[in-house]
C-alpha cells in the first residue's frame, strides 16, 4: 500500500510542472513530492523510476462499449481493462449500445456492473498489476434509441447520473437540436454533438481530395462537417447553452471554432487521436481499420488539428475506441463499418510521433489527454501534490512491445498497428 518512486519525471498540467521528483504514495494518496525523499520506513518498497514519466490519470471523453448488445466486440469489463492498460483512470461511453442508453434503468444496470455486481465467471483475472478498475462515466442519449427523432427524458437521465448527453451520431434536425439546447440548459450537464451533414457525405468513405481520386474511393467533402458546425454555432449563439463539438477533423472546422471562441461562444471541442497521427495517404493500404467516420483528413487538416490542440482551440484528444469483430472488418474498405480501437495504443503512439519529434511538449500532450477532457466533462483533475488522491499514470516512453492479440486486453483487433512494434508502454495506473 506504500511505495516510493525515485527520480520519476513528473508531468503535471495542473501545476504546469515537468521535473524530476521522488513521489511517495501510500493508501491511495500522494504523501510527499520532493527532490529527494529519505524519511521513509525501512520496509517501504522503493522503485527506481529513472526514464519513467508520471502524470495525472488519462481521461477519455467518449468511446464505445460493445456491452450491452455486442459483447463479441467488447464487454464492459474488457473495455475497462483496456482503458486501465492504456493509462486511463476515467472513461466515458457513448449511449449507442443495443439497447441504447436512453433510460435510467439501463444506466443503473451498467453502473452496477462497474461496481462489481456481476457473476464471478464474467470477471477478467488478467488485469495489469496493481491496476484498479477506472471510473466509468456514461453519456445519456439525447433521443430515444439514438434515432434522432424524439427526445429522451433528459431530466430523468440527469438525475440518474449520466455524465452528459450525446447520441454519438449526427443530429440533422436543427429544430430538434434547438429544442434540446433549450431543455438541457437548466440541467447543468455537458451536451456533445457530432456535426455532420449526411446528405453531403452521401456514400463517401474518404476525405475528398487527390488521394480519394487516386485510390478510387467515394469522397466526403469537408463541407459535410463545416456546414453542420456553422449551423450548430448559430444555434449556440442564439440560445447560449454550452456545447461540446465532437470529432473535429478538418482545417476549416478549426478556423470556425477559433472564431466562435474568440466571439465568446460557450463551446469546447475535441478531435480523435488517429486524426492527429494519420492522413489520407495511409488509406493506400486499404486497411479497413483506417475506415473512420469522420474520415482521415488531408495533410493540411492534420497540421491544423495539431496546431489547434497545441493552441487550445481544440480542447481535448478523444480516443473514440470503436471495437468490431474480425468478421465485421474483413470486408471491402467501403463496406466495413467505420472505427478502430485505441485505448491501449493512443498514449504510446502520440508520445512517439508528437512528443519525441518535439512537435508537442510533454505538458501539451498530457493536458489534452487528462485535464482538458475532464474540464469538458465538467470535472477536475488534482495536481500531483501531497494529500491528493493518487489518480496517476506511470509511463515508460522507451519500453517496446508488439501489438498482438496476447498483448491487448481489448477483445477486438481492429487497428492498423496490429502486428507492429511500438515504443512506449504504460507501467501502472492508480485509480
Amino acid at each position: 500500500m506504500t511505495e516510493l518512486l525515485q527520480k520519476v519525471r513528473v508531468i503535471d498540467p495542473v501545476s504546469k510542472i515537468d521535473e524530476l521528483f521522488d513521489v511517495l504514495i501510500a493508501d491511495g494518496y500522494i504523501q510527499e513530492v520532493a527532490s529527494h525523499i529519505t524519511d521513509i520506513s525501512p520496509d517501504t518498497p522503493v522503485r527506481d523510476c529513472r526514464g519513467l514519466v508520471i502524470g495525472p490519470g488519462l481521461v477519455d471523453l467518449y468511446s464505445h462499449s460493445g456491452e450491452p448488445g455486442f459483447e463479441e466486440r467488447e464487454t464492459l469489463l474488457s473495455l475497462l481493462q483496456s482503458a486501465t492498460a492504456g493509462g486511463f483512470t476515467r472513461i466515458s461511453i457513448l449511449p449507442n449500445t443495443s439497447p441504447a442508453i436512453d433510460n435510467p434503468a439501463l444506466l443503473a444496470q451498467l453502473q452496477q456492473k462497474r461496481h462489481g455486481k456481476i457473476k464471478e465467471s464474467e470477471k477478467i483475472n488478467s488485469a495489469p498489476p496493481a491496476s484498479p478498475v477506472p471510473l466509468l462515466h456514461i453519456w445519456g442519449a439525447i433521443t430515444l434509441d439514438v434515432a434522432g427523432k424524439q427526445m429522451t427524458e433528459l431530466a430523468d437521465l440527469a438525475s440518474a447520473g449520466v455524465v452528459g448527453f450525446s447520441d454519438g451520431k449526427p443530429l440533422e434536425n436543427l429544430a430538434l437540436v434547438r429544442r434540446v439546447l433549450e431543455y438541457v440548459q437548466p440541467l447543468g450537464k455537458p451536451i456533445a454533438f457530432w456535426p455532420s451533414d449526411r446528405q453531403l457525405s452521401a456514400n463517401g468513405v474518404m476525405r475528398e481530395g487527390a488521394n480519394a481520386l487516386r485510390f478510387g474511393l467515394p469522397p466526403i467533402p469537408a463541407s459535410a462537417e463545416t456546414s453542420a458546425i456553422a449551423a450548430l454555432l448559430e444555434l449556440v449563439a442564439t440560445i447560449g447553452t454550452p456545447v461540446h463539438i465532437m470529432r473535429v477533423s478538418t482545417s476549416r472546422s478549426v478556423e470556425l471554432i477559433a472564431s466562435a471562441k474568440a466571439a465568446g461562444l460557450p463551446i469546447t471541442a475535441s478531435t480523435t487521436w488517429m486524426h492527429l497521427l494519420l492522413d489520407t495517404k495511409a488509406v493506400k493500404s486499404y486497411n479497413t481499420s483506417l475506415h473512420l467516420d469522420p474520415p482521415l483528413g488531408n495533410s493540411s487538416d492534420v497540421a491544423a488539428l495539431r496546431a489547434g490542440v497545441r493552441a487550445g482551440v481544440i480542447d481535448a484528444i478523444a480516443i473514440d475506441h470503436t471495437p468490431y469483430s474480425y468478421e465485421e472488418k474483413v470486408q471491402a474498405f467501403a463496406e466495413a463499418p467505420p472505427g478502430a480501437i485505441g485505448l491501449e495504443l493512443a498514449l504510446p503512439l502520440l508520445w512517439q510521433y508528437l512528443v519525441e519529434t518535439e512537435e508537442f511538449t510533454a505538458l501539451e500532450l498530457w493536458r489534452a489527454l487528462s485535464t482538458s477532457p475532464a474540464e469538458c466533462l465538467g470535472q477536475t483533475v488534482s495536481a500531483i501534490v501531497p494529500h491528493q488522491p493518487a489518480e496517476l499514470t506511470l509511463f515508460d516512453p522507451q519500453q517496446t512491445w508488439k501489438v498482438e492479440r496476447k498483448s491487448l486486453y481489448t477483445l477486438s483487433q481492429n487497428t492498423p498497428w496490429l502486428g507492429q512494434q511500438l515504443k512506449g508502454h504504460v507501467v501502472q495506473t492508480w485509480c
